[in-house]
């Protein structure tokens, strides 16, 4: 198995990635956004909506 991030070979404590830093890498990728799982449910998409709104008013 290859590590999802850099394709080398995964190691077993951090499997399924081959080091810390490509499983830190991939947990920064959820908590920035990079990453989403879909939704349905409509007040997930309201407040996408507004989240999107507002970025597009107030950029960082």
């Amino acid at each position: 198995m290859t590590c999802p991030k850099c394709d080398k070979e995964t190691v077993q404590v951090y499997r399924p990635f081959c080091s810390k830093r490509c499983a830190d890498l991939d947990l920064a990728s959820w908590f920035n956004g990079t990453y989403a799982v879909p939704s349905q449910d409509l007040e997930d998409l309201d407040e996408t909506a507004e989240a999107v709104e507002k970025n597009l008013l107030h950029p960082h």
